[in-house]
């Protein structure tokens, strides 16, 4: 066998089981480039990156590169809904109509902001094909959910509300402060805690951003092939649209226009060190540096289950708290060993998590997109092996 690959960056001897498996992806798992950060009471402990941040493996991964780290961003939009309501401006249970008046229309007038956050208001998709370039452009896509019909009734059931749960978390943020999604969460949370997060990424900032590959087959016999089968085989069905509508979701994300729009349920531009610095504040109290990120009770209420069973969108069983995964009925699809960790992967093995019991905050980013739903096997040798130098 060959021997690993050249790691950067700094890793505490104690976790050294990391550094290996983080250099075993690299060698084994066809992985591009990289970066994992651990943090553990406050103290990082892990801050390594390797490979390539480009397709063609020429251009070096850096300690600032960015990468593109898809629904990972949905736990930052909902972290900025939960500051709002830890400030008493946002009611949780208080209908979304309140703050977003146009919301009412299609029978949605008493629907509350909670079902936004746990994937059950039924909004998970538009029917109308929209034209490719309303993917970029927030007051479309906010009209478009504003009027859209439930595809099914609101509360009964969940499904993952893939891209949409951003413009629609983002839209009673922008209604309640007159800020974009993107320039509160820059003001409230990545300036404060000085994370190098962007919901929204400025145009000189592109050149420091990974290429992505895309999206490889699912495996046989793998959940993304029931999951594959359901959209080609209904074109106009909830999945479908979910994933394919507006068009130009499925063109990729190494272009200009992605990178700059502000789409936060899926285009956020972080390093892992980013990741695991915001969730390692979560998992330590709300506080850093003498700024409160989220008190206890708002930490709480993160990680309140909202929805757990079979999904509508996914076909698969998930289970979410208020805008926020959480560990999952199945041994592949955790976030470490403890049951009330909370978090977000993105697509193709993204993963970011907070866990309070331990004080774990953990990020981990890459530009190889797995076929995996939930969790990726490279993520999860990352996050066994930072637990087993815990235990």
């Amino acid at each position: 066998m060959s021997k690993l690959p050249e790691v950067q960056g700094e890793c505490h001897p104690r976790f050294q089981a990391v550094r290996d498996a983080f250099a075993r992806n690299l060698r084994d798992q066809d992985e591009i480039g990289a970066a994992v950060t651990v943090i553990v009471d406050g103290e990082p402990v892990v801050d390594l990156w390797g490979g390539h941040a480009d397709l063609d493996r020429t251009q070096p991964w850096a300690r600032d590169t960015l990468v593109n780290v898809y629904s990972c961003t949905k736990g930052m939009t909902a972290l900025c809904a939960h500051r709002l309501v830890s400030e008493g401006r946002l009611d949780l249970d208080a209908p979304v109509s309140r703050y977003w008046p146009e919301f009412a229309a299609a029978g949605k007038a008493a629907l509350p902001v909670r079902w936004l956050l746990g994937h059950r208001a039924g909004l998970a998709a538009i029917r109308e094909m929209l034209p490719n370039e309303a993917l970029y452009d927030w007051n479309p896509m906010c009209s478009a959910l504003a009027a859209e019909t439930p595809w099914w009734t609101p509360g009964t059931a969940h499904g993952y509300h893939a891209v949409t749960f951003g413009w629609l978390v983002g839209e009673v943020v922008r209604r309640i402060t007159g800020k974009s999604l993107g320039t509160y969460f820059r003001e409230e949370v990545a300036e404060p805690l000085g994370v190098d997060f962007h919901i929204g990424l400025r145009e000189d900032e592109h050149g420091r951003v990974a290429e992505m590959s895309t999206l490889p087959p699912p495996a046989p016999g793998t959940e993304g092939v029931q999951l594959g089968t359901l959209i080609l085989s209904d074109p106009d069905g909830l999945a479908a649209r979910a994933f394919m509508n507006p068009a130009s979701i499925a063109y990729g994300v190494n272009n200009a226009a992605w990178r700059t729009a502000e789409i936060p349920g899926a285009n956020g531009h972080a390093t892992a060190r980013a990741l695991a610095t915001v969730y390692g504040v979560l998992a330590r109290g709300g506080e850093a540096g003498g700024y409160r990120l989220l008190d206890a009770a708002g930490i709480a209420r993160c990680r309140e289950e909202q929805s757990h069973g079979p999904d509508l969108v996914l076909v698969i069983p998930t289970r979410f708290g208020l805008g926020f995964m959480l560990p999952q009925d199945r041994p592949d699809a955790r976030f470490g060993p403890n049951p009330r960790a909370f978090g977000h992967p993105g697509a193709g093995g993204s993963v970011g998590f907070a866990d309070p019991e331990a004080r774990v905050g953990f990020g981990y980013v890459m530009n190889r997109m797995g076929p995996h739903i939930l969790l990726d096997p490279r993520a999860m040798a990352l996050i066994d092996a930072t637990y087993s130098r815990l235990s």
